[in-house]
Formats: structure tokens, C-alpha cells, sequence
């Protein structure tokens, strides 16, 4: 049975199919010993040898997912050109996992790490619709924005939409935000899409500074009740995520 080389490369850990697009593109891709620059490729997975930067890829391991409360400061990706701490580095090195999605560096949370790239496509996938939720503390940077009316206001432009970047972005729901000073608190914010910054652009256009953004669940994963402490991991099966 044959199935193209880019979920083959994203089962199989090595990195997700947008990413394995790149790569065959870039001719890093070996199948049988010939370099594969054509996108949809499709290869037999049991007989064909497939390279990747000149390592043969070995066999399906087996799946396995980390949820990771990361810590404010510590980037989501397997690399950081920088030489930052990543989220790579709390989790064990073998077999080899990646973050699902992206957690800015400035805030902090649940992120799910693993090697089933299937279920890295679904999670990240607006269409699937797995929502997220997010604890969002913010400043008010125009005092009439803590009065009661304001409040309303802000919470109708966040679920209504608004256009940024060509993009109409909104929450699906969120809780009653609590006010005080100017101090302005959401503890529950919860959306099923992920743009790039896209809660603390959205606060920034209502007159809210993001000064501290908390992710709280994926899907059924609830950081609450997994007990996790800043920088601590938890083995869990696809069943708590899905």
C-alpha cells in the first residue's frame, strides 16, 4: 500500500507534512537512494528506503504524547536558531517528538509534544475545530474601558470579529471578564483557530495590553487537572486529548 511522502515523513516523527513539503523541495529527501523533488510523491511504505539528510529513517515507532505545562520564555519549536531554551528540551529525546502547534514565547501553558503527525494535522487544523482555552490577563490602556459598558463592549468585538492582517479573527466564547483598577482579566478565552499573535493583537485593537496569557485546555486535556507545575511533563494517551 502506498502513501505519499510527506505523511509518511510526518508518521514517522520527523516533521509535519508542510514541513516534509519544504524539505522534499529542498532535495533532502532520498527514496531509494534518489533524490525526490516532487510534491505528492507516493512511496510503498514497508519496501522503499526513504532518506532523510542522508539518514535512512527507520521503522513506525510508537506514538507517544507529552502534555507539557511550559513556562513563559521557553520557545515552542524543535529548533531555535537563537540558542534558546525549547520546548524540546523538558521533554525526553527518544524517541524524537515535536510541539503540536505553537505557544508564543512570551506566554505559557499546555502544549502537547509527540511524534503522531496525524494528530498533529488535526489539532492544528482550524477545520477539525479543537477548541483551546486561555486564562488572559491584561492592562487597560483607556480607563473607559473599566467601566461595565465598555466591558460589554469589548466582549461583543472579540466574539463579533475583527479584521486584522486580512483575517476576521474572534473568540468563540469567553467568560465575564473581571475588572478592577486597570487591571482587566479574562479566565476563561477559548477559539478553535491559531494566527499567528492572534489574542494579543485582538486585546491590543479593544485597548488591552496582554500582560500575561495562560493556556488551560486542548480538546479535553484540562492543565488543571493533569497537576502540572511550570516546566513539568505528563505522559498521557490520545484518548485524554481527543
Amino acid at each position: 500500500m502506498k502513501i505519499r511522502l510527506n505523511k509518511f515523513l510526518s508518521e514517522r516523527g520527523v516533521c509535519s507534512r508542510r514541513k516534509a513539503d519544504q524539505h522534499i523541495l529542498a532535495g533532502d529527501i532520498k527514496v531509494n537512494g534518489v533524490i525526490i523533488r516532487e510534491l505528492g510523491t507516493k512511496i510503498d511504505e514497508e519496501n522503499d528506503q526513504v532518506e532523510f539528510q542522508n539518514k535512512l529513517i527507520s521503522t513506525k515507532p510508537e506514538p507517544v504524547y507529552y502534555a507539557l505545562n511550559k513556562p513563559q520564555g521557553v520557545v515552542s519549536t524543535a529548533n531555535d536558531e537563537l540558542g534558546r531554551q525549547t520546548v524540546i528540551d523538558l521533554v525526553p529525546s527518544d524517541p524524537r517528538v515535536y510541539p503540536v502547534g505553537r505557544l508564543d514565547t512570551d506566554s505559557g501553558g499546555l502544549i502537547i509534544l509527540t511524534n503522531d503527525g496525524e494528530l498533529t494535522q488535526e489539532l492544528t487544523h482550524p477545520s477539525f475545530e479543537h477548541t483551546k482555552e486561555y486564562r488572559v490577563e491584561c492592562l487597560i490602556m483607556n480607563k473607559e474601558s473599566g467601566n461595565k459598558n465598555k466591558a460589554q463592549e469589548i466582549i461583543s468585538r472579540l466574539t463579533k470579529g475583527i479584521k486584522i492582517d486580512g483575517k476576521i479573527m474572534r473568540v468563540d466564547t469567553m467568560s465575564q471578564p473581571i475588572i478592577h483598577n486597570t487591571s482587566f482579566v479574562i479566565p476563561v478565552l477559548a477559539l478553535h483557530t491559531g494566527y499567528n499573535h492572534q489574542i494579543r493583537k485582538m486585546c491590543a485593537r479593544v485597548g488591552l495590553e496582554v500582560i500575561r496569557l495562560i493556556r488551560t485546555k486542548i480538546g479535553k486535556l484540562d492543565l488543571t487537572q493533569l497537576e502540572l507545575k511550570s516546566a513539568e511533563y505528563k505522559v498521557i494517551k490520545l484518548t485524554d486529548i481527543l
